[in-house]
Protein backbone atom coordinates (compact mmCIF):
# COMPACT_ATOMS: atom_id res chain seq x y z
CA UNK A 1 0.00 0.00 0.00
CA UNK A 2 1.92 3.10 -1.35
CA UNK A 3 0.09 5.93 1.33
CA UNK A 4 -3.43 6.43 3.04
CA UNK A 5 -5.06 8.74 0.74
CA UNK A 6 -8.92 9.20 0.90
CA UNK A 7 -10.00 8.48 -2.29
CA UNK A 8 -13.54 8.44 -3.57
CA UNK A 9 -15.69 6.46 -6.55
CA UNK A 10 -18.44 8.33 -6.81
CA UNK A 11 -20.70 6.51 -10.15
CA UNK A 12 -23.89 5.12 -10.44
CA UNK A 13 -22.61 1.88 -11.69
CA UNK A 14 -21.84 -0.39 -9.21
CA UNK A 15 -19.98 -2.72 -11.04
CA UNK A 16 -17.50 -0.13 -12.70
CA UNK A 17 -17.12 1.41 -8.77
CA UNK A 18 -16.57 -1.88 -7.75
CA UNK A 19 -13.74 -2.73 -10.11
CA UNK A 20 -12.27 0.59 -9.74
CA UNK A 21 -12.21 0.05 -5.91
CA UNK A 22 -10.92 -3.01 -6.57
CA UNK A 23 -7.80 -1.28 -8.42
CA UNK A 24 -7.04 1.38 -5.74
CA UNK A 25 -7.33 -0.73 -3.02
CA UNK A 26 -4.16 -2.24 -3.66
CA UNK A 27 -2.15 1.24 -3.71
CA UNK A 28 -4.32 3.48 -1.12
CA UNK A 29 -5.98 3.05 2.20
CA UNK A 30 -9.01 4.43 1.73
CA UNK A 31 -11.16 3.96 -1.24
CA UNK A 32 -15.24 4.58 -1.07
CA UNK A 33 -17.71 3.95 -3.31
CA UNK A 34 -21.12 6.14 -3.81
CA UNK A 35 -23.89 5.40 -6.74
CA UNK A 36 -25.95 8.34 -5.93
CA UNK A 37 -24.52 12.54 -5.42
CA UNK A 38 -27.84 12.68 -3.33
CA UNK A 39 -25.60 10.86 -0.22
CA UNK A 40 -22.76 12.93 -1.10
CA UNK A 41 -23.69 15.68 2.00
CA UNK A 42 -23.47 12.97 4.30
CA UNK A 43 -19.93 11.51 3.74
CA UNK A 44 -18.48 14.93 3.48
CA UNK A 45 -19.56 15.75 6.76
CA UNK A 46 -17.24 12.72 7.86
CA UNK A 47 -14.57 14.53 6.12
CA UNK A 48 -13.67 15.67 2.20
CA UNK A 49 -11.95 12.97 0.32
CA UNK A 50 -8.49 13.48 -1.57
CA UNK A 51 -9.40 12.73 -5.07
CA UNK A 52 -13.11 11.79 -6.57
CA UNK A 53 -13.46 9.68 -9.59
CA UNK A 54 -16.24 11.31 -11.00
CA UNK A 55 -18.78 9.78 -13.35
CA UNK A 56 -20.61 12.84 -15.49
CA UNK A 57 -24.05 11.56 -15.85
CA UNK A 58 -26.16 9.24 -13.73
CA UNK A 59 -29.73 9.27 -15.10
CA UNK A 60 -30.12 5.88 -17.41
CA UNK A 61 -30.20 7.92 -20.89
CA UNK A 62 -28.06 11.18 -19.87
CA UNK A 63 -25.07 11.85 -21.71
CA UNK A 64 -24.95 15.74 -21.55
CA UNK A 65 -23.16 15.64 -18.33
CA UNK A 66 -25.12 18.08 -16.52
CA UNK A 67 -25.66 16.09 -13.59
CA UNK A 68 -21.33 15.27 -12.93
CA UNK A 69 -20.64 18.98 -13.64
CA UNK A 70 -22.89 20.04 -11.55
CA UNK A 71 -21.35 17.73 -8.52
CA UNK A 72 -18.04 18.71 -9.79
CA UNK A 73 -18.78 22.72 -9.10
CA UNK A 74 -20.08 21.76 -5.31
CA UNK A 75 -16.76 19.63 -4.74
CA UNK A 76 -14.39 22.78 -5.98
CA UNK A 77 -16.61 25.58 -3.77
CA UNK A 78 -15.62 23.57 -0.36
CA UNK A 79 -12.92 24.54 1.66
CA UNK A 80 -10.57 22.47 0.84
CA UNK A 81 -11.54 21.12 -2.51
CA UNK A 82 -10.46 17.61 -3.45
CA UNK A 83 -8.92 16.96 -7.37
CA UNK A 84 -11.24 15.69 -9.52
CA UNK A 85 -11.01 13.26 -12.31
CA UNK A 86 -13.82 13.49 -14.34
CA UNK A 87 -15.14 9.69 -15.94
CA UNK A 88 -17.33 9.53 -18.65
CA UNK A 89 -18.38 6.58 -21.08
CA UNK A 90 -18.58 9.08 -24.24
CA UNK A 91 -15.32 10.43 -25.51
CA UNK A 92 -16.93 13.84 -25.81
CA UNK A 93 -13.89 16.73 -25.96
CA UNK A 94 -16.03 19.28 -25.52
CA UNK A 95 -17.83 17.45 -22.23
CA UNK A 96 -13.84 17.28 -21.18
CA UNK A 97 -12.66 20.25 -21.82
CA UNK A 98 -16.13 22.05 -19.76
CA UNK A 99 -15.08 19.56 -16.54
CA UNK A 100 -11.25 20.69 -17.02
CA UNK A 101 -12.92 24.51 -17.22
CA UNK A 102 -14.54 23.57 -14.06
CA UNK A 103 -11.46 22.05 -11.80
CA UNK A 104 -10.99 19.07 -12.77
CA UNK A 105 -7.20 17.31 -12.74
CA UNK A 106 -8.13 15.26 -15.45
CA UNK A 107 -10.76 12.91 -17.10
CA UNK A 108 -10.76 9.49 -18.02
CA UNK A 109 -12.92 7.28 -21.00
CA UNK A 110 -14.92 4.48 -19.85
CA UNK A 111 -13.39 1.81 -19.54
CA UNK A 112 -10.41 2.85 -18.79
CA UNK A 113 -6.92 1.05 -19.36
CA UNK A 114 -5.87 0.22 -15.34
CA UNK A 115 -2.33 1.73 -15.51
CA UNK A 116 -3.72 4.94 -17.14
CA UNK A 117 -6.18 5.45 -14.27
CA UNK A 118 -3.80 4.31 -10.96
CA UNK A 119 -1.30 7.44 -13.22
CA UNK A 120 -4.00 9.61 -13.02
CA UNK A 121 -4.84 9.37 -9.29
CA UNK A 122 -1.14 9.52 -8.32
CA UNK A 123 -0.64 12.28 -10.18
CA UNK A 124 -3.83 13.93 -9.09
CA UNK A 125 -2.67 13.11 -5.22
CA UNK A 126 0.75 14.69 -5.76
CA UNK A 127 -0.31 17.52 -7.81
CA UNK A 128 -2.69 18.14 -4.71
CA UNK A 129 -0.12 17.66 -1.80
CA UNK A 130 2.48 20.52 -3.70
CA UNK A 131 -0.43 23.07 -3.97
CA UNK A 132 -2.12 22.56 -1.26
CA UNK A 133 -2.92 25.90 0.43
CA UNK A 134 -2.53 27.80 -2.96
CA UNK A 135 -6.08 28.37 -3.06
CA UNK A 136 -5.79 31.00 -0.24
CA UNK A 137 -3.03 32.90 -1.20
CA UNK A 138 -4.19 35.65 -4.29
CA UNK A 139 -1.01 34.71 -6.33
CA UNK A 140 2.86 34.23 -5.63
CA UNK A 141 4.35 34.75 -2.20
CA UNK A 142 6.82 37.03 -1.38
CA UNK A 143 8.06 40.79 -1.58
CA UNK A 144 11.62 39.95 -1.81
CA UNK A 145 13.58 41.50 -4.69
CA UNK A 146 14.21 37.94 -6.21
CA UNK A 147 10.26 37.48 -6.22
CA UNK A 148 9.61 41.07 -7.50
CA UNK A 149 11.71 40.29 -10.62
CA UNK A 150 9.59 36.93 -11.02
CA UNK A 151 6.15 38.58 -10.75
CA UNK A 152 7.48 41.74 -13.33
CA UNK A 153 8.35 39.18 -15.68
CA UNK A 154 5.35 37.41 -15.42
CA UNK A 155 3.48 40.86 -15.95
CA UNK A 156 5.20 40.85 -19.20
CA UNK A 157 5.37 37.95 -20.73
CA UNK A 158 1.51 36.43 -19.46
CA UNK A 159 -0.39 38.91 -22.69
CA UNK A 160 1.69 37.63 -25.31
CA UNK A 161 1.49 34.14 -26.84
CA UNK A 162 4.95 33.30 -26.30
CA UNK A 163 5.92 29.54 -25.03
CA UNK A 164 7.67 30.06 -21.79
CA UNK A 165 10.09 27.78 -19.36
CA UNK A 166 9.67 27.59 -15.83
CA UNK A 167 12.80 26.43 -14.13
CA UNK A 168 13.53 26.19 -10.61
CA UNK A 169 14.17 23.57 -7.97
CA UNK A 170 11.65 21.43 -6.51
CA UNK A 171 8.79 23.05 -4.53
CA UNK A 172 9.67 26.80 -5.88
CA UNK A 173 5.90 27.15 -6.98
CA UNK A 174 7.05 26.43 -10.86
CA UNK A 175 3.08 25.32 -11.21
CA UNK A 176 2.00 28.44 -9.49
CA UNK A 177 3.89 30.54 -11.84
CA UNK A 178 2.55 28.79 -14.47
CA UNK A 179 -1.00 29.42 -13.27
CA UNK A 180 -0.38 32.98 -12.78
CA UNK A 181 0.60 33.33 -16.98
CA UNK A 182 -2.35 31.71 -17.95
CA UNK A 183 -4.56 33.69 -15.31
CA UNK A 184 -3.19 37.11 -16.66
CA UNK A 185 -3.24 35.90 -20.39
CA UNK A 186 -5.68 36.13 -22.90
CA UNK A 187 -6.80 32.25 -22.52
CA UNK A 188 -7.43 32.41 -18.94
CA UNK A 189 -11.28 32.31 -19.79
CA UNK A 190 -10.22 28.93 -21.48
CA UNK A 191 -8.30 26.00 -20.20
CA UNK A 192 -5.27 25.74 -17.68
CA UNK A 193 -4.15 21.72 -18.12
CA UNK A 194 -1.24 20.37 -15.87
CA UNK A 195 0.48 17.36 -17.80
CA UNK A 196 2.97 15.44 -15.90
CA UNK A 197 5.58 14.74 -18.62
CA UNK A 198 7.50 12.41 -16.13
CA UNK A 199 4.82 10.38 -15.09
CA UNK A 200 3.83 9.57 -19.10
CA UNK A 201 5.02 5.98 -20.17
CA UNK A 202 6.85 6.41 -23.13
CA UNK A 203 4.05 3.25 -25.01
CA UNK A 204 1.52 5.63 -24.49
CA UNK A 205 3.19 9.09 -24.92
CA UNK A 206 1.12 9.51 -28.32
CA UNK A 207 -2.16 8.52 -26.83
CA UNK A 208 -1.93 10.54 -23.75
CA UNK A 209 -0.43 13.79 -25.67
CA UNK A 210 -2.70 13.38 -28.92
CA UNK A 211 -5.64 10.91 -28.65
CA UNK A 212 -6.43 7.63 -30.10
CA UNK A 213 -9.44 6.56 -32.57
CA UNK A 214 -11.65 3.32 -31.86
CA UNK A 215 -9.98 0.30 -32.99
CA UNK A 216 -6.59 1.98 -33.43
CA UNK A 217 -5.06 -0.81 -30.86
CA UNK A 218 -5.98 -4.22 -29.00
CA UNK A 219 -7.68 -1.85 -25.40
CA UNK A 220 -8.69 1.18 -27.79
CA UNK A 221 -12.69 0.70 -27.49
CA UNK A 222 -14.04 4.35 -27.67
CA UNK A 223 -12.27 7.57 -29.70
CA UNK A 224 -10.37 9.37 -26.81
CA UNK A 225 -9.08 13.03 -26.78
CA UNK A 226 -5.54 13.86 -26.26
CA UNK A 227 -4.53 16.63 -23.65
CA UNK A 228 -3.56 19.24 -26.78
CA UNK A 229 -7.47 18.67 -27.87
CA UNK A 230 -8.55 19.13 -24.24
CA UNK A 231 -6.41 22.16 -23.79
CA UNK A 232 -8.02 23.89 -26.94
CA UNK A 233 -8.11 27.50 -26.19
CA UNK A 234 -6.52 27.38 -23.40
CA UNK A 235 -2.89 26.39 -22.18
CA UNK A 236 -1.01 23.11 -21.87
CA UNK A 237 1.48 22.95 -18.80
CA UNK A 238 4.11 20.43 -19.77
CA UNK A 239 5.97 19.91 -15.86
CA UNK A 240 8.62 17.65 -15.43
CA UNK A 241 9.95 18.14 -18.63
CA UNK A 242 12.85 17.32 -18.30
CA UNK A 243 12.18 13.85 -17.76
CA UNK A 244 10.91 13.13 -20.87
CA UNK A 245 13.05 10.02 -22.75
CA UNK A 246 14.72 11.50 -26.42
CA UNK A 247 12.09 9.62 -28.42
CA UNK A 248 9.24 11.05 -26.79
CA UNK A 249 10.72 14.94 -27.71
CA UNK A 250 11.03 13.70 -31.17
CA UNK A 251 7.18 13.62 -31.22
CA UNK A 252 6.89 16.57 -29.40
CA UNK A 253 8.67 18.66 -31.25
CA UNK A 254 7.02 17.15 -34.55
CA UNK A 255 3.81 18.64 -33.13
CA UNK A 256 5.01 22.22 -31.63
CA UNK A 257 6.81 22.19 -35.33
CA UNK A 258 3.47 21.81 -37.20
CA UNK A 259 1.27 23.52 -34.89
CA UNK A 260 -1.28 20.14 -35.29
CA UNK A 261 -1.29 15.92 -34.23
CA UNK A 262 -2.36 13.35 -35.75
CA UNK A 263 -4.26 11.22 -32.80
CA UNK A 264 -3.27 6.98 -33.23
CA UNK A 265 -5.44 5.79 -35.93
CA UNK A 266 -7.20 8.54 -37.66
CA UNK A 267 -6.48 9.62 -41.10
CA UNK A 268 -5.65 13.29 -40.89
CA UNK A 269 -4.08 15.38 -38.72
CA UNK A 270 -6.18 18.22 -35.98
CA UNK A 271 -4.75 21.50 -35.53
CA UNK A 272 -3.74 22.61 -31.89
CA UNK A 273 -4.73 25.38 -30.61
CA UNK A 274 -2.87 25.53 -26.68
CA UNK A 275 0.19 27.71 -25.16
CA UNK A 276 2.73 25.84 -23.69
CA UNK A 277 4.36 26.50 -20.72
CA UNK A 278 6.52 23.99 -19.74
CA UNK A 279 8.95 23.47 -16.17
CA UNK A 280 11.89 21.26 -15.22
CA UNK A 281 13.92 21.08 -12.15
CA UNK A 282 16.79 20.12 -13.93
CA UNK A 283 20.14 22.47 -14.18
CA UNK A 284 20.35 24.45 -16.98
CA UNK A 285 24.18 22.34 -17.85
CA UNK A 286 21.98 19.18 -18.18
CA UNK A 287 19.35 20.92 -19.99
CA UNK A 288 21.40 22.10 -22.72
CA UNK A 289 23.22 18.64 -23.15
CA UNK A 290 22.22 17.10 -26.09
CA UNK A 291 22.19 14.11 -24.83
CA UNK A 292 19.44 14.71 -22.19
CA UNK A 293 17.46 17.21 -24.01
CA UNK A 294 17.15 18.00 -27.85
CA UNK A 295 18.61 21.29 -28.58
CA UNK A 296 15.52 22.13 -31.18
CA UNK A 297 12.71 21.31 -28.53
CA UNK A 298 14.21 23.70 -25.93
CA UNK A 299 14.62 26.12 -28.33
CA UNK A 300 10.60 25.90 -29.46
CA UNK A 301 10.20 26.10 -25.51
CA UNK A 302 12.37 28.57 -24.36
CA UNK A 303 10.96 31.40 -25.88
CA UNK A 304 11.24 32.88 -22.50
CA UNK A 305 12.83 31.55 -19.75
CA UNK A 306 11.72 32.37 -15.81
CA UNK A 307 13.62 31.17 -13.18
CA UNK A 308 12.51 30.70 -9.44
CA UNK A 309 14.88 31.07 -7.16
CA UNK A 310 14.83 29.08 -4.15
CA UNK A 311 13.67 29.86 -0.76
CA UNK A 312 17.34 30.36 0.60
CA UNK A 313 18.13 32.99 -1.79
CA UNK A 314 14.97 34.99 -0.35
CA UNK A 315 15.40 34.40 3.28
CA UNK A 316 13.10 37.81 3.38
CA UNK A 317 10.10 36.03 2.36
CA UNK A 318 10.06 33.14 5.05
CA UNK A 319 8.50 35.24 8.02
CA UNK A 320 5.73 36.44 5.61
CA UNK A 321 5.27 32.18 4.48
CA UNK A 322 5.80 31.37 8.21
CA UNK A 323 2.63 34.25 8.89
CA UNK A 324 0.69 32.93 6.80
CA UNK A 325 0.64 29.03 6.20
CA UNK A 326 0.71 29.38 10.37
CA UNK A 327 -2.82 31.36 10.06
CA UNK A 328 -4.25 29.04 7.45
CA UNK A 329 -3.66 25.81 8.67
CA UNK A 330 -4.92 27.29 12.07
CA UNK A 331 -8.19 28.34 10.75
CA UNK A 332 -8.50 25.04 8.81
CA UNK A 333 -7.62 22.52 12.44
CA UNK A 334 -9.47 24.81 14.20
CA UNK A 335 -6.47 25.22 16.56
CA UNK A 336 -5.89 28.57 18.53
CA UNK A 337 -3.59 31.55 17.18
CA UNK A 338 -0.26 31.49 18.46
CA UNK A 339 2.58 33.91 18.06
CA UNK A 340 6.08 32.65 17.26
CA UNK A 341 8.81 32.63 19.70
CA UNK A 342 11.53 35.49 18.45
CA UNK A 343 14.53 33.07 18.84
CA UNK A 344 12.30 30.41 16.46
CA UNK A 345 11.99 32.95 14.05
CA UNK A 346 15.59 33.55 13.66
CA UNK A 347 16.70 30.05 12.91
CA UNK A 348 13.52 29.19 10.43
CA UNK A 349 15.09 32.17 8.64
CA UNK A 350 18.45 30.71 8.94
CA UNK A 351 17.26 27.42 7.71
CA UNK A 352 17.99 25.96 4.27
CA UNK A 353 14.55 25.01 3.21
CA UNK A 354 16.29 22.23 1.32
CA UNK A 355 12.63 21.37 0.16
CA UNK A 356 11.31 25.01 -0.62
CA UNK A 357 8.18 26.61 -0.12
CA UNK A 358 6.94 22.81 -0.10
CA UNK A 359 8.98 21.63 2.48
CA UNK A 360 7.83 25.05 4.67
CA UNK A 361 4.30 24.41 4.58
CA UNK A 362 3.87 20.97 5.24
CA UNK A 363 6.55 22.18 8.71
CA UNK A 364 3.81 24.50 9.41
CA UNK A 365 1.45 22.37 8.60
CA UNK A 366 3.30 20.16 11.68
CA UNK A 367 3.88 22.80 14.12
CA UNK A 368 0.18 23.68 13.95
CA UNK A 369 -0.84 20.01 14.71
CA UNK A 370 1.76 19.40 17.46
CA UNK A 371 2.60 22.68 19.42
CA UNK A 372 1.82 22.49 22.79
CA UNK A 373 2.99 26.00 24.40
CA UNK A 374 1.78 29.45 24.01
CA UNK A 375 4.46 30.10 21.49
CA UNK A 376 5.52 28.27 18.44
CA UNK A 377 8.92 26.73 19.41
CA UNK A 378 12.00 25.60 16.50
CA UNK A 379 11.54 22.16 17.56
CA UNK A 380 7.38 22.34 17.20
CA UNK A 381 8.82 22.42 12.96
CA UNK A 382 10.49 19.01 12.62
CA UNK A 383 13.87 20.63 11.47
CA UNK A 384 16.22 20.01 14.27
CA UNK A 385 18.13 17.89 12.53
CA UNK A 386 21.08 18.97 10.24
CA UNK A 387 20.59 18.62 6.21
CA UNK A 388 21.75 14.63 5.57
CA UNK A 389 24.20 14.06 3.60
CA UNK A 390 24.25 11.11 1.14
CA UNK A 391 24.23 7.74 2.15
CA UNK A 392 27.11 5.18 2.47
CA UNK A 393 25.77 1.66 1.41
CA UNK A 394 22.57 0.78 3.10
CA UNK A 395 24.30 -2.58 5.18
CA UNK A 396 26.80 -0.17 6.41
CA UNK A 397 24.55 2.67 7.51
CA UNK A 398 22.14 0.20 9.06
CA UNK A 399 25.11 -1.32 11.19
CA UNK A 400 25.93 2.30 11.77
CA UNK A 401 22.36 3.64 13.22
CA UNK A 402 22.46 0.10 14.78
CA UNK A 403 25.62 0.95 17.05
CA UNK A 404 24.34 3.89 17.52
CA UNK A 405 21.04 3.37 18.78
CA UNK A 406 22.17 -0.01 20.04
CA UNK A 407 22.11 0.77 23.73
CA UNK A 408 18.29 0.34 24.39
CA UNK A 409 17.61 -2.02 20.97
CA UNK A 410 15.63 0.50 18.71
CA UNK A 411 16.80 1.69 15.39
CA UNK A 412 16.06 5.27 14.25
CA UNK A 413 13.74 4.42 11.60
CA UNK A 414 12.41 7.64 10.98
CA UNK A 415 16.05 9.14 10.67
CA UNK A 416 16.80 6.44 8.43
CA UNK A 417 13.83 6.73 6.05
CA UNK A 418 14.77 10.72 5.73
CA UNK A 419 18.28 10.21 4.86
CA UNK A 420 17.51 7.37 2.49
CA UNK A 421 14.83 9.60 0.78
CA UNK A 422 17.76 12.81 0.83
CA UNK A 423 19.91 10.11 -0.29
CA UNK A 424 17.69 9.47 -3.70
CA UNK A 425 17.27 13.07 -4.12
CA UNK A 426 20.83 14.03 -4.28
CA UNK A 427 21.60 10.63 -6.82
CA UNK A 428 18.76 11.85 -9.03
CA UNK A 429 19.54 15.14 -8.75
CA UNK A 430 16.71 16.30 -7.28
CA UNK A 431 14.83 14.47 -10.23
CA UNK A 432 11.19 13.37 -8.06
CA UNK A 433 9.96 11.02 -10.34
CA UNK A 434 13.58 9.07 -10.76
CA UNK A 435 13.97 9.48 -7.16
CA UNK A 436 10.46 7.62 -6.47
CA UNK A 437 11.32 4.90 -8.95
CA UNK A 438 14.85 4.42 -7.07
CA UNK A 439 12.92 4.05 -3.97
CA UNK A 440 9.91 1.92 -5.07
CA UNK A 441 7.35 4.69 -4.59
CA UNK A 442 4.94 6.23 -6.43
CA UNK A 443 5.25 10.07 -6.86
CA UNK A 444 2.23 10.98 -4.21
CA UNK A 445 3.82 8.98 -1.30
CA UNK A 446 7.67 10.22 -2.29
CA UNK A 447 5.55 14.12 -1.83
CA UNK A 448 4.10 12.91 1.12
CA UNK A 449 7.34 11.91 2.86
CA UNK A 450 9.09 14.56 1.38
CA UNK A 451 6.41 16.37 3.74
CA UNK A 452 6.85 14.84 6.75
CA UNK A 453 10.73 14.74 6.85
CA UNK A 454 10.46 18.31 5.86
CA UNK A 455 12.33 18.04 2.98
Amino acid sequence: MADTAHILILDDDTDVAYAAQMLLRRRHGRVATLDDPARLSNLLEAGAPDVVLLDLNFTPGRIDGAEGLAVLDRLRALARPPAVIALTAYADVPLAVEALKRGASDFITKPWDNARLIAAVDSALARRSAAAGAAATSGLMGDSSAMRDVKSMIASVAPTEANVMVLGENGVGKELVARAIHAASGRAGATFLAVDMGALPESTFESELFGHRKGAFTDARSDRAGRFQAARGGSLFLDEIGNMPLASQAKLLTALERREVTPIGADRPEAIDVRIVSATNLDEARLFDPGVFRPDLLFRLNTIVIRVPPLRERRDDVPGLLHHYLSLYEAQYRRPVRELAPSALERLCAWSWPGNVRALRHACERAVILAAQDEYRYEDFGLAMPAPAPLPEAPARLAAVAAHDGADGEFRLGALERETIAAALDKARGNISLAARMLGLSRAALYRKLGKHGI
